[in-house]
């Protein structure tokens, strides 16, 4: 009710996605160049495909994320900071001043194309598949979601993961992964199972986590291509998964796991996948077409409000 009477005409709740598209089609016809989120990573991926599809790629709004969804793995990188009417109040402030965008954090969209010209893009800011698929599914069981909060969640679905990795029946499966065609730049990377594979925009994740690395030729340190897809691919059966992991998740690449075939990480503009299972984008499962071909690709440079 507060944020309503402070915003007035300027306060949305579209309710349903189709909704959500025409509000965002509606601001761009009245060339509004802030959008304040107030949601999770499935939300902001709706707003920042609207965005993609109705505002000129020289005219992005600034986009102020709130987070108050199930996932908010973005805004652990671009969040504003402030949540509820302080932030509004701060919102407020900054545009009385004429100073909406003094302190941003530039990022640039994750944009999934399918290889079907009538099928409209969508735009996130992480991508994922194989292992981390499965994962996310074992998360959206109602067993998962109707008993536990979204943080105890995790946990549970963190668990169910490492159980799955370790029984002898299900574990032959998941570390065989999915059949995977990976192509970066337009040069084949790798052809075969894939166990998992990551690509985000953002340059940071929770807890110090960064399991992404520059290849040969391609730089020292993520700030130095920050702006481009970072990518992890890791193959099937891959050896020393448990030492991977535990480096990976302190964010430490080791030299024997740069130097090991089945993990290739980078940094890159424009990837093809080619695959028959889904895919998880921002937390939302999805298909990857009839014939399995999708694209990544980055936008331009959003500007995100930092408080």
């Amino acid at each position: 009710m507060m944020a309503r009477q402070s915003l007035g005409d300027n306060f949305l709740t579209p309710r349903a996605p189709d909704e959500l598209v025409n509000t965002v089609a509606d601001l761009a016809r009245r060339n509004v160049q802030c959008i304040v989120v107030d949601g999770g990573d499935g939300t902001l991926s709706h707003v920042l495909s609207a965005v993609h599809h109705y505002y000129r790629p020289d005219n992005l709004p600034a986009i102020a994320i709130l987070p108050s969804g199930n996932t908010n793995l973005i805004a652990g990188d671009v969040g504003f900071g402030l949540r509820g009417m302080e932030a509004l109040s701060r919102l407020n402030h900054l545009a009385a001043g004429g100073d909406m965008r003094r302190n941003i954090r530039r990022r640039r969209g994750l944009v999934v194309s399918w290889s079907d010209p009538q099928r409209l893009p969508v735009v996130g800011m992480f991508h994922g598949g194989g292992a981390f698929r499965r994962g996310i599914e074992l998360a959206h069981q109602p067993a998962i979601l109707d008993r536990y909060s979204h943080e105890m969640a995790v946990i549970v679905t963190l668990c169910s993961s490492i159980a799955h990795l370790l029984s002898r029946r299900s574990r032959q499966e998941w570390l065989h992964g999915d059949q995977v065609a990976v192509t970066v730049e337009d040069i084949p990377r790798r052809n075969g199972a894939c166990f998992l594979f990551l690509a985000t925009t953002l340059q940071k994740l929770p807890h110090g986590v960064w399991p992404f690395w520059q290849g040969q030729g391609q730089g020292q340190g993520h700030d130095s291509h920050g702006d481009g897809i970072w990518y992890l691919d890791v193959a099937g059966g891959p050896p020393r998964l448990t030492g991977a992991v535990m480096s990976l998740l302190r964010g430490r690449v080791p030299t024997w796991l740069r130097r090991n075939a089945a993990y290739d990480s980078g940094c890159a503009r424009r990837i093809r996948l080619e695959m028959k299972e889904d895919f998880v984008l921002d937390g939302e499962v999805m298909d990857s077409g009839p014939d399995g071909v999708t694209y990544l690709s980055a936008t331009p440079p959003i500007d995100f409000i930092q408080a």
